[in-house]
């Protein structure tokens, strides 16, 4: 487990009124989220939120061009570079990037090196380490079976779960989990979100942040709840007192019922 972390020191990201615009249209307006240290976040929305956008600016993809300003650690940032080395972004985007036929080992350790698909170069070779490493973040996910397997040979979830231990090589001070259980059965979610979960109770100092669009997907682990909507924050804060019925039908038009069951919110529509 992580040392424990100090309440006192500056937040790891801290969007303060950042704006962002395509042409003529506002697709943030005016955001303000800040993330500490082993604080565990969803972010809620439906499509067309702006969730997406969000991400890209957070993780240093993005330069907000409408105002606004992201500091990180207590610090203002010129420098998009050095918001990407600090965030592990996890996007299903990413797997068509992976050499099918790459050893899952490999797959993990290339995120060290910022590749998608290890390369050794001069004075870059796979290191005992590196290896070593690579194989208990596959522990920590509950896959370490798949260390050995080809990287195509795996499930949409199985591969989720290596990406997740990819994006840890890296050491990041938070990782980004962008609708990690997207197109998945309901065996794999569970699988998948059970080891999410685990991971998140386990770190104490890396922040994690959860996007979706359903509500069955918040864990308890899971404390707090930023909702996005038409480029706003509309609700943010701890879980049970965001999640309610009048917040889904101001999401998504529908009338429904919230029922909490092995600590999970489910939407029942009346």
């Amino acid at each position: 487990m992580d040392e424990a972390f100090d309440p006192m020191e500056p937040p790891i990201l801290d969007i303060r009124q950042v704006s962002y615009k395509i042409d003529d249209r506002l697709i943030l307006n005016r955001i303000c989220w800040r993330l500490s240290k082993g604080e565990h976040w969803v972010i809620l929305g439906p499509n067309g939120a702006g969730k997406t956008t969000l991400l890209k600016i957070a993780c240093g993809y993005l330069w907000p061009n409408d105002g606004g300003e992201i500091h990180r650690n207590g610090q203002a940032l010129v420098d998009l570079r050095q918001l990407r080395e600090s965030i592990g972004w996890v996007t299903t985007s990413l797997i068509a990037d992976i050499p099918p036929t790459e050893i899952v080992t490999r797959s993990v350790v290339s995120g060290k090196f910022a590749q998608l698909g290890f390369r050794e170069y001069t004075g870059q070779k796979l290191e005992d380490a590196d290896v070593a490493q690579a194989h208990q973040y596959l522990s920590e996910m509950g896959c370490a079976h798949l260390a050995g397997q080809k990287f195509g040979t795996l499930s949409q979830g199985e591969r989720q779960r290596v990406l997740i231990s990819r994006a840890r090589m890296a050491r990041p001070l938070l990782l980004i989990l962008d609708e990690p259980c997207a197109g998945l059965d309901p065996g794999g979610r569970e699988l998948l979100l059970e080891s999410i979960a685990n991971l998140a109770r386990n770190q104490q100092t890396m922040g994690m942040v959860l996007v979706t669009q359903h509500i069955e997907e918040i864990m308890p682990v899971f404390e707090n709840v930023l909702v996005l909507s038409d480029g706003r924050i509309i609700e943010k804060g701890p879980t049970e007192r965001v999640i309610s019925p009048q917040l889904i039908g101001r999401l998504y038009g529908v009338s429904a019922r919230i029922s909490r069951s092995a600590d999970r919110y489910w939407m029942i529509r009346d």
